[in-house]
């Protein structure tokens, strides 16, 4: 493809759940051998955003269902200093204003190795509570990683998310899964954004997810909202909702330590 044979490969950190090696090749360049599930469908998501967006998001050169091979973008993960926080509020925002008609998207979509269900609907909170917080539940259910008490608890409040949610947000485009180890940076800038978990909804969500991990803080947020003013009630009330899905997946995943976070959040409203 390249036109020069390969003369190293060596293993790259931030693959919890795919393999990733960096291929070094004979006339010099470098590229990301990424082995997984659900390859293609990433590769998908990366061309969409590398065509609709500005984002730093690595070109795709060949894909398959078990691999990718894509462009090598500088940086570290996980490393995020106060002007990185800052060049990534300000990227995110943009992202944030690229709008649809409805929320959802053309097709299925996958938050790591899981499906993501995108049935349109102008209806945000008909689209979080079906195609996200109860298909993940179910997910986690049939999987035995979910307690029965526990997913009872979360159908309950899932019938009730109307009066928690209260408001009509933009649809806004998403990246999806925007946490450290999705996040390159070097010298204060972000240089490259991948795993997409894309579709459109309210940007709330993303917002919300990025604070689970404590991916960013105070900088984030004071640049975010110049260009996008924040809602006093995402903070009061809808980020910990919003934080459900998120811990859902890691539920799916992982099970374990997560099952007692999701808990802690139901038992704030039930």
């Amino acid at each position: 493809m390249f036109g020069s044979r390969v003369t190293a490969t060596s293993g790259l950190s931030g693959g919890c759940l795919a393999d990733l090696r960096l291929v070094r090749l004979e006339n010099g360049r470098e590229v990301v051998l990424k082995q997984g599930d659900n390859l293609l469908c990433e590769a998908f998501m990366l061309d969409y955003l590398r065509r609709h967006t500005s984002l730093p998001i690595p070109e795709v050169f060949h894909s398959a269902e078990d691999c990718i091979l894509m462009e090598y973008m500088p940086g570290r993960a996980s490393a995020l200093d106060g002007a990185a926080e800052q060049h990534l509020a300000s990227l995110v925002a943009e992202l944030h204003e690229i709008t649809a008609p409805q929320f959802g998207f053309e097709r299925e979509t996958v938050i790591g190795p899981l499906n993501q269900p995108n049935d349109q609907t102008a209806d945000w909170c008909v689209f979080f509570r079906d195609r996200r917080l109860v298909h993940m539940a179910d997910q986690g259910r049939e999987a035995g990683k979910l307690p029965e008490e526990v997913y009872g608890r979360l159908l309950r409040l899932a019938d009730r998310l109307e009066q928690y949610l209260g408001h009509q947000p933009q649809v806004s485009l998403l990246h999806g899964d925007l946490w450290g180890g999705n996040i390159l940076s070097e010298r204060g800038r972000v240089t490259g954004l991948v795993d997409p978990a894309i579709y459109y909804g309210d940007a709330e969500v993303e917002l919300a997810f990025m604070t689970l991990f404590g991916t960013v803080g105070r900088r984030f947020f004071g640049r975010y909202s110049e260009q996008r003013p924040l809602d006093p009630d995402f903070f009061r009330t809808r980020k910990d909702i919003y934080l459900l899905y998120p811990l859902l997946v890691h539920v799916r995943l992982f099970g374990g330590s997560y099952v007692g976070q999701l808990d802690a959040i139901l038992g704030r409203y039930l």
